[in-house]
């Protein structure tokens, strides 16, 4: 099987995970656009792309939701309606504690982590209900399946929401042909590390799960037939076992 002919949305496409998602993506038949907040790191991941269509690039902010919804527009014209959807866009912040956490800071983690996967998926759905037919995968966190003191109380309740969220979609619209996949890594070497109170060593990021690990999940369940949902798929390092 390929994904030729399928259009593909990633968001946070312009590094890590997002970067290697699109790129797999792609390499598979997929038209694929990326999505994210600063220009310069999307065209770097575009010009990259060597294998399969082009990866396409647009610039918005996925919290912003008036800027989702022209995304959506302008994507859904130029390549046709959304088969696959990448909620991949996430952060963290580096004061972490409830004692600590300032709550702009947990504002702009939950706009972005929780609230800007809804404002996708609801611009999305419409065109999915449509067709009958439409992947979702929500990219989420080992921290979205049991709270981790090490991701913080906003990050967990972020990563929880999207969990709560996913499921949801499949409650509801299965219906309509949609599937919806919670995809829940373990640590992961992508730039999330760099926002860690404590560095995490060169040895260690080497250890841990890659953005092209995540990748090979992605395109795995993206190319398994319409009747097959994987409703939930956690990924761990071997170094770091999820018990």
């Amino acid at each position: 099987m390929t994904l030729a002919n399928k259009v593909a949305l990633v968001t946070g496409g312009g590094s890590g995970m997002g970067a290697a998602i699109a790129m797999a993506l792609a390499g598979a038949g997929a038209q694929v656009t990326i999505v994210g907040r600063r220009e310069a790191p999307l065209r770097e991941v575009a010009s990259a792309t060597t294998q399969g269509p082009s990866v396409h690039w647009q610039v918005a902010d996925v919290g912003n939701r008036t800027q989702v919804t022209q995304l959506v527009e302008r994507v859904t014209s130029a390549y046709g309606p959304i088969d696959i959807l990448v909620n991949n866009a996430g952060i963290n912040i580096a004061a972490r504690k409830l004692a600590d956490i300032d709550p702009n800071d947990w504002d702009q983690l939950m706009a972005i982590n929780a609230t800007g996967a809804f404002n996708l998926i609801h611009a999305v759905l419409p065109q999915m209900r449509a067709q009958k037919d439409g992947l979702i995968i929500n990219i989420s966190s080992i921290a979205g399946v049991r709270p981790s003191a090490l991701a913080g109380a906003a990050y967990n309740a972020s990563k929880h929401a999207l969990s709560a969220l996913n499921a949801s979609i499949n409650l509801e619209e299965s219906v309509h042909g949609i599937r919806a996949t919670l995809l829940a890594p373990g640590e992961a070497n992508t730039p999330l590390l760099d926002r860690r109170p404590v560095p995490v060593p060169a040895e260690v990021r080497a250890q841990v799960l890659q953005p092209e690990d995540i990748a090979a999940a992605v395109l795995f369940i993206a190319l398994l037939p319409p009747r097959a949902c994987v409703p939930q798929l956690i990924i761990s390092p071997t170094i770091y076992p999820f018990a």
